[in-house]
Order: C-alpha cells, then structure tokens, then sequence
C-alpha cells in the first residue's frame, strides 16, 4: 500500500488549525511529522491526518454532549 503525504499547510487545513499548532504538536509528540529528504520540509501522512481528525471530532462531541440524529420530517 502507497503511503500518500501531505505538505503542513495541506495538513493544517484539513484540521482546521495553522501551520504553526501542527508544529507545536509535532515538538510536543501529538501529531507526529515526518520529514522530507530532499528539503526537510515537515510533511504528514494522510490517514494518519484522518484519523486525528476522526479523534479530535469525537472529542469534541463528548465534550459538547452532541450527538447524530436523524430527523425524518413527515
């Protein structure tokens, strides 16, 4: 299987946050960058992206209460 990355900014958007949080949680161990070989440049794998993504989206539900319905209007 094709591991497919993504550059920080890509990364950044996607989870709604800059460049510079991605940064900071890489330092801190959060969410891990890997870096290119041919700049260094930080960049990230995109299912691990997902489901960071995935896991900050259920934490925010518990922490609000929310939950999925589903309305059926007649």
């Amino acid at each position: 299987m094709e591991k497919r990355y993504i550059t920080i900014q890509n990364a950044a958007e996607i989870l709604g946050v800059t460049p510079l949080t991605l940064r900071n949680w890489d330092k801190k161990g959060i969410l891990s960058a890997y870096r290119n070989p041919a700049n260094n440049y930080r960049v990230y794998r995109t299912d691990q992206v997902e489901l960071f993504l995935r896991k900050m989206e259920n934490s925010r539900n518990r922490q609000t209460g929310a939950r999925k319905i589903d309305i059926s209007v007649v």
